[in-house]
C-alpha cells in the first residue's frame, strides 16, 4: 500500500495502547503499509476487543505506561524511529471513579515516554494523540482552533490539557535543539467506529443494547460533539506522521483533525440518522432518561481543522452518513455473521480518498 509517499514502509515504529479501539484500528493500517511495528500497551480492557478480533502478529509488550523502568527498556530495546502514544485511561465517567488513575496514566504516563524517547537516539518524531476535550469548553457556537485555551472540567478532559503542556514543555525544553526528536500533538473528534466496547459510549451502548435485545437508555440527548470516523482521524495523524518523519520542522506543533460541519451532530441527530437503518436492523431501539449521575456534560463542542486542511492538505474521506453507516455495518455483520470487515472497510475508505484526489491516497 505506497501511501503517505511509502514513509511508512519498513519503518521501526512504537505504538503504545495498540490493544485499545482507536490503537488497533491504527495498527491495522501501519501494518498494511509495511511498518516495522512494535507495541507497547495493557491487556484489551473490554470483551470482546477490537484487537483480540484483528488477530495481528508483530512484536507486543503488555506493559503499563506509569512503569517508567519498563517503557524506558521497550524504547532501548526496540529503537523506533518514530513513536505514535495512544496509551491512556479515555473515558470521561472513569476519571470521576478514579481520578487518580487517570492523571497518573495519561500525563505521568506521557512523561515517561518522553523521558524514554528522550535518551533514545534512533527516535526522530514523537506524536501524542490528546482529544477535542483538551480545550477550555465555553459552549461556543464555533469551533476551538489549536491557539485557543486549555482546559477542562472533569478529571480526563484536564488532564488531556495538562498532556498538550507536557508535549509543549518538552518540545522546548529538550527537543528544540538540532538533531532532537520533533514532537506534535494531535486533538480530534468523537470517533466512531466497528470495534469499540467501551462502556458510556454512544454507539458501543447502542450496540451491546442490540446485542441484549434492550432498550438504549440516552441521558443527553442535545449535547452537541464532533462526529467522525475513527479512520478520518487516523488518516491526520499518518499524514502528520509523515511529516515529522521526512523531517519537517515546522510540523512539531499541535493539530486538529475534525469533522466537517455536517460533522457536527446531537446525540438526539446521530440516532435519527440510525433510525433510517432499521428496516435492515429492526432492533435498533431508544429512549430518553434523566440523567442520574449529575456528573458535568458540556452542551456544545465544535472542533475548527481548517490549519490541518490548509497545510497538510487533510480533509475528511467519509460524510458524517457514510461514517455511521460503515460502523452500522460492522457491528451488524459482526453480531448477526461473526465476520470482522475492518481490513474491507480500510481499502474501501482508501478508495474514497483516491477519488478526492487527496495528496496522501495510492500513487
Amino acid at each position: 500500500m505506497k501511501i503517505f509517499g511509502n514513509v511508512y514502509q519498513g519503518r521501526r515504529i512504537l505504538l503504545t495502547g495498540h490493544t485499545g479501539f482507536k490503537g488497533s484500528w491504527l495498527a491495522l493500517w501501519l501494518q498494511e503499509l509495511g511498518a516495522q511495528l512494535t507495541g507497547l500497551a495493557l491487556e484489551p480492557n473490554t470483551n470482546p476487543s477490537h484487537w483480540d478480533l484483528l488477530g495481528l502478529d508483530f512484536e507486543e509488550y503488555r506493559i503499563d505506561i506509569r512503569d517508567k523502568d519498563a517503557v524506558a527498556k521497550v524504547v532501548q530495546k526496540t529503537a523506533p524511529e518514530l513513536v505514535f502514544h495512544l496509551a491512556a485511561q479515555p473515558l470521561v465517567n472513569d476519571s470521576y471513579d478514579d481520578p487518580i488513575k487517570t492523571w497518573s496514566t495519561n500525563v505521568m504516563g506521557t512523561v515517561n515516554l518522553l523521558e524514554s524517547c528522550r535518551t533514545q537516539p534512533s527516535v526522530g518524531a514523537i506524536l501524542v494523540v490528546t482529544t477535542d476535550k483538551c480545550y477550555e469548553n465555553r459552549e461556543w457556537e464555533w469551533g476551538y482552533r489549536e491557539t485557543d485555551r486549555l482546559g477542562g472540567h472533569d478529571p480526563y478532559s484536564a488532564s488531556k490539557a495538562s498532556v498538550e503542556l507536557v508535549v509543549a514543555s518538552y518540545r522546548r525544553a529538550f527537543f528544540s535543539q538540532l538533531g532532537a526528536p520533533l514532537i506534535a500533538s494531535a486533538r480530534a473528534g468523537n470517533v466512531i467506529g466497528g470495534g469499540d466496547w467501551s462502556e458510556n459510549r454512544l454507539i458501543p451502548d447502542l450496540m451491546r443494547a442490540i446485542s441484549n435485545k434492550a432498550t438504549l437508555e440516552v441521558r443527553y440527548p442535545h449535547a452537541t460533539r464532533p462526529w467522525q470516523h475513527v479512520l478520518e482521524a487516523l488518516s491526520g495523524y499518518l499524514c502528520l506522521g509523515q511529516k515529522m518523519i521526512e523531517g519537517r520542522k515546522e510540523f512539531s506543533q499541535a493539530w486538529n483533525f475534525g469533522p466537517g460541519v455536517d460533522g457536527n451532530r446531537t446525540v438526539l441527530e446521530v440516532l435519527s440518522v440510525l433510525s433510517r437503518l432499521k428496516d435492515l436492523w429492526p432492533a435498533l431501539n431508544w429512549k430518553i432518561v434523566e440523567n442520574t449521575k449529575n456528573h458535568h456534560e458540556s452542551n456544545l463542542l465544535h472542533l475548527d481543522s481548517a490549519k490541518a486542511r490548509q497545510k497538510l492538505e487533510w480533509q475528511p474521506v467519509w460524510s458524517f452518513d457514510e461514517g455511521l453507516q460503515a460502523t452500522a455495518n460492522w457491528y451488524r455483520e459482526k453480531i448477526e455473521n461473526e465476520l470482522v470487515i475492518s481490513k474491507e472497510q480500510l481499502k474501501d475508505y482508501i478508495t474514497s480518498a483516491e477519488l478526492l484526489d487527496l495528496p496522501w491516497r495510492p500513487q
